[in-house]
């Protein structure tokens, strides 16, 4: 017996040996680059770039021809019809002593290519223009047999790092405009029906609610209407006609949400199906009736994401499923958010098996705000292959510069490969290669800051400020010890100029965190903070940090506004401490602000969540009572623009003053322009006195816009109106 054994093991050392394909031998190349279809050549190409990268050594590209004969040592790039091979998956085979990369109809060839890279040479990508390639004098590729294939179909992490070819075949994304045609990707409605070319002349187009119709660009359709019906059918026709190849288009809501239509037809739709998503799938299998070789595909988002009792999505309409609203703290099936949007997910799933799911990964109001998911990336994704999604887009890597960009979008990648990968492995694999010595060092950072939100109980948002948590995972305590590592880590790699970028790049979250922090706060040391705001300013333009937020607020802006705006006046407020009144109370939470945070000195940030306070729908008047007669020259009030939250700057602000509180002596309105821009911003309106003048009592009645205009994603919808400071000199 023992004999058999030593025989069976010599026998399978020796066929290891032999199987081994030898590439490169002293930076010679010993095979070649064969392929067979011209699809895989970008692959043949991209292998011969990173041999010669990684040996000196360049193989011949060889197209397979008759004559062309396959050797040792060759490298044989094929496709075929082996059912075991899936969408982009591929099979590694070098048994023959050559190496067989084999491939269906996706970009199975590109992706076997770059498995050996990463898994045979040591070779990885990190972010644009980023990577690690060792240096070897031999390359050889050792007995593999094995089929990879991925558990989505379509896989994308949104990451500004695409624009690098080789990081976007390395991260094994798909692009959109390779899939829908015309680039119709999300939110169509008025690009396929534009409001501009219809609203005016056909507003029954459009959503009826409130008994009225509302055209616009984010106005939504009035999905029983024949003739919306017709007109985008024409334009899908053409739209498929114009971009031949392609077979699937999205029709889906613009942005927004409450804005349907409630007109008989389609609330009768809708009262049967139990919500908006009745109307929206009876029109979309329509479409799909109308053009039954295409793929229509559809958001299932905000007001739709809960799918119809009764009707069922046509096999070639595909639910777009959006998580836009869950907490990110814990894995879904652990908080009361999550657990909504999987019994939307669970309903969807029922009925089809053609849903895509859309999931974000970052903090969209603050991009380098911390964001510490990681440990939910794995959990969230594997419920979602378990699921039958096929295709996911996960939002996670907008710009550079952003909180762990390159580290969250590494992880995701790998995940939707392969949702079952060894998550810890993986992060040190990032660690150790990305950031060399300083690895460990930002690994404790991480876990830290994990442990730390777990431990606050404060609930994980895409639309939280930094500020939200200075008494959870950013308190004072925490962030000195956050600086230490990230010091150390500096320290580590202090001779290495790239490794130090990519430290000093990440830190920025954590500095952009506590300028946030420290803005709230009453007692400021304004020598630190002007050092730490021109570190911050200098680094975001080093590193390419571009925008902060979504309303492509740039670092540079916020830093400039944050030096007029958050560091102390020299002149007293003479506000501070006053009385404060309100026509109409405050609703719920900003009540518990009260009318004191208006005169706090601190104002208020880009996000609504603090110091602000607001109303919706209505007009008010806010009267301060300075305690006694007392001399001003100027009345200044602070408002926020932040149209992506339906908060609008006012229509009008008027001052008045009294004596008494009875009679009142009103200065001209200040009228504020219809402002579109989807920048957060902050709008102080001034009342500057010709002359001094004595009184008691300030008024500030503001006229709000109440409804959002035809052009916002609310239409129609009460919108609000939110102020902070109030200012008199």
């Amino acid at each position: 017996m023992k004999r058999a054994i030593l025989f069976i093991t010599t026998v399978v050392a020796a066929l290891t040996m032999t199987a081994q394909t030898t590439f490169v031998k002293n930076h010679q190349a010993k095979g070649r680059i064969i392929y067979s279809d011209t699809r895989d050549l970008e692959a043949a190409t991209m292998l011969q770039d990173f041999t010669e990268r990684i040996s000196g050594a360049k193989p011949q590209i060889v197209m397979n021809e008759p004559g062309v004969k396959v050797k040792k040592g060759d490298v044989v790039i094929k496709r075929s019809d082996n059912p075991e091979i899936k969408d982009d998956g591929f099979r590694l085979d070098s048994r023959p002593g050559y190496l067989t990369i084999e491939s269906n109809k996706g970009k199975g060839a590109l992706y076997g290519v770059v498995t050996l890279l990463e898994q045979y040479l040591g070779c990885n990508y990190w972010g644009e223009n980023e990577y690690t390639i060792p240096r070897r004098a031999t390359i050889e590729f050792p007995y593999v047999v094995k089929v990879d294939n991925p558990a989505f179909t379509f896989r994308s992490n949104g990451s500004y790092a695409m624009t690098d070819p080789y990081y976007r075949i390395w991260a094994r994304h798909e692009d959109p405009n390779e899939l829908f045609a015309g680039g119709y990707w999300v939110h169509t409605f008025n690009r396929l029906l534009p409001a501009a070319k219809y609203g005016k002349e056909h507003p029954e187009y459009y959503a009826l609610f409130d008994g009225v119709r509302h055209p616009g660009q984010a106005g939504q359709w009035c999905l029983s209407n024949d003739e919306v019906f017709e007109i985008v059918c024409h334009e899908i026709d053409s739209i498929f006609k114009a971009n031949p190849g392609l077979d699937m288009i999205s029709v889906s809501q613009n942005d927004g949400n409450y804005t349907n239509c409630k007109c008989d037809n389609c609330s009768r739709i809708d009262s049967i199906e139990g919500g908006p998503s009745g109307s929206l799938i009876h029109f979309l299998n329509r479409i799909a009736d109308r053009f039954p070789d295409k793929q229509i595909s559809t958001l299932a988002y905000l007001y739709t994401m809960n799918p119809p009792k009764h009707v069922k999505p046509r096999k070639n309409v595909n639910i777009m499923l959006c998580n836009i609203d869950c907490y990110r703290e814990v894995p879904m099936q652990y908080n009361a958010s999550g657990r909504q949007y999987l019994k939307a997910l669970d309903g969807w799933s029922e009925m089809s098996e053609n849903f895509f799911l859309w999931d974000y990964g970052i903090n969209c109001d603050g991009f380098a705000t911390p964001f510490p998911n990681y440990h939910i990336m794995q959990p969230n994704i594997r419920t979602f292959r378990d699921h039958n999604a096929k295709m996911l887009f996960n939002c996670n890597g907008n710009v550079r510069g952003g909180d762990m960009t390159e580290l969250r979008c590494f992880l995701v990648d790998k995940l939707m490969w392969n949702p079952d990968a060894d998550v810890d492995s993986l992060t040190n694999t990032f660690l150790n290669g990305y950031y060399g010595e300083a690895g460990p060092y930002i690994g404790e950072y991480l876990k830290l800051m994990e442990g730390a939100l777990l431990g606050s109980g404060i609930p994980l948002w895409i639309y939280d400020s930094p500020a939200t948590h200075k008494d959870g995972m950013l308190n004072a305590m925490l962030r000195g010890r956050y600086n230490v590592l990230f010091d150390k880590a500096e320290n580590a790699v202090r001779g290495d100029s790239a490794l130090l970028a990519r430290v000093q790049r990440s830190r920025l979250s954590l500095q952009y965190s506590e300028l946030e922090i420290e803005r709230t706060m009453p007692d400021k040391d304004i020598a630190k903070l002007k050092e730490m705001l021109d570190t911050f300013d200098v680094r975001a333009a080093r590193y390419g940090l571009a925008s902060i937020n979504e309303r492509s607020n740039s670092p540079h802006d916020y830093v400039t506004l944050y030096r007029s705006r958050y560091l102390p006046r020299e002149q007293k407020n003479l506000a501070a401490g006053c009385e404060i009144s309100f026509s109409s109370p405050l609703p719920a939470p900003y009540d518990k602000l009260g009318g004191a945070s208006l005169t706090d000195g601190l104002f208020g940030g880009m996000s609504y969540k603090d110091s602000w306070i607001g109303w919706e729908g209505i007009d008010v008047d806010i009267t301060v009572d300075l305690g006694k007669p007392t001399e001003i020259r100027s009345i200044d009030t602070d408002f926020l623009h932040q149209i992506g939250a339906w908060i609008l700057q006012p229509k009008s602000v008027t001052y008045s003053l009294s004596d008494d509180g009875k009679s009142w002596q009103t200065f001209p309105r200040h009228e504020l322009v219809d402002d579109q821009d989807g920048m957060v911003k902050f709008v102080g309106v001034k009342e500057n006195l010709a002359t001094p003048q004595t009184t008691r009592y300030v008024k500030i009645s503001v006229e709000g816009m109440k409804k959002c205009p035809e052009w916002h994603y609310g239409v129609g919808n009460p919108c609000w109106f939110f102020l902070d400071e109030i200012t008199i000199n």
